[in-house]
């Protein structure tokens, strides 16, 4: 199992609790991130929203790509995952930046190509936003640019959404023949095209048995396409690690006691602007991503079995949301990354 994070740059990952103690600034990103390399992380996830999705529009956010370039030049050997949004790009352009902060990073720099879901944010910046299935049209077409100029030296291209003539990129990006390119989708659009382009799949928070389903399915798809296998499945969760599942379930009561605020702006074209193969109530979506419904609750000793089930399941990163984030990703370290270990050590030798 892979270890990853979030990074939190909306200021959190809880719409009901106003103040987590992580402000959205690149200090503390930065303190994140050089402390995650020193505890054992493998991966962070930098998302990509103009507006803030958890705290409300009016709140400050970081914007991914800057930060992933300057987190590229003061880590050393942990994964930057920047999310990346066909509608607010051009993909020449992209795959550009892409390999510069790839070079800046010597190889550690993966994206995980998004297809959108907010259409105000589209509104507000100038997005295209248009029907579900064209906008994975455009992703695949977006995908095809990246990897041409990524892997030929000179690139003809002509599509339904991008023209390119005669098209130059150099240096290439370390990783060949490109940076892995991760994608979740939950359509049968959206899961052709990460079937059909990307090299991994990565899920919101579900159950075992769910998760477990949503592998097997695509591993199927993929085979079914006559592709090599997908080189990871990732999926979303929510930690809160106690001493005792009393503890635990106190804590999950303050974070999911829905309230109004501004955090839930975008619920609505969440859930009616996707194609969600489960229903999201407002208690999931108290928290980011899904991240409770994986059930990453309780002791440490109940989160490591948890974990167990997963892997076994087929997952081989968890992309982690925590808060506070700097305290709770030190006592994950400490407290429930080890005993994983301990623990499938002893089912191996039973």
């Amino acid at each position: 199992m892979r270890y990853g994070f979030w990074l939190p740059i909306f200021g959190g990952w809880l719409r009901n609790v106003d103040d987590e103690k992580m402000p959205p600034t690149f200090e503390y990103a930065k303190k994140v991130i050089q402390s995650a390399e020193n505890w054992g992380y493998d991966t962070t996830l930098i998302a990509e929203l103009y507006l803030n999705d958890i705290k409300g529009p009016e709140h400050d956010s970081l914007e991914a790509w800057s930060t992933a370039a300057a987190l590229a030049a003061v880590t050393n050997k942990i994964e930057i995952m920047t999310a990346i949004r066909p509608g607010f790009h051009n993909p020449a352009v992209t795959a550009k930046m892409a390999a510069n902060i790839d070079r800046i990073s010597n190889g550690r720099f993966t994206l995980n190509v998004v297809s959108a879901w907010w259409e105000e944010e589209a509104r507000q910046y100038g997005g295209i936003f248009t029907e579900h299935d064209e906008r994975y049209d455009r992703t695949e077409e977006f995908i095809e640019v990246l990897k041409g100029l990524w892997t030929e030296d000179v690139l003809n291209y002509e599509g339904k959404f991008y023209s390119l003539k005669n098209t130059h990129l150099f240096p290439k990006p370390v990783q060949r023949p490109n940076p892995i390119l991760y994608a979740g989708g939950e359509s049968p659009r959206g899961k052709q095209a990460i079937v059909n382009s990307c090299d991994a799949y990565v899920m919101h928070g579900g159950t075992v048995e769910e998760i477990k389903q949503k592998i097997d399915d695509m591993k199927h798809r993929r085979e079914e396409a006559g592709k090599e296998p997908f080189r990871s499945f990732g999926m979303a969760a929510y930690i809160i690690c106690r001493d005792t599942e009393e503890e635990a379930r106190q804590e999950l009561t303050r974070i999911t006691n829905v309230k109004e605020s501004s955090g839930y702006a975008g619920y609505k074209d969440f859930v009616g602007k996707s194609q969600l193969e489960q229903q999201v109530k407002l208690y999931d979506y108290s928290v980011s991503n899904r991240g409770l419904r994986p059930n990453l609750i309780g002791t440490p000793e109940q989160i490591a079995e948890r974990i167990l089930a997963f892997e076994e399941a087929g997952v081989d990163l968890l992309l982690l949301q925590f808060s506070p984030q700097l305290e709770e990703m030190e006592r994950f370290s400490r407290d429930v990354i080890p005993l994983v270990e301990k623990l499938r050590n002893k089912q191996t030798i039973l």
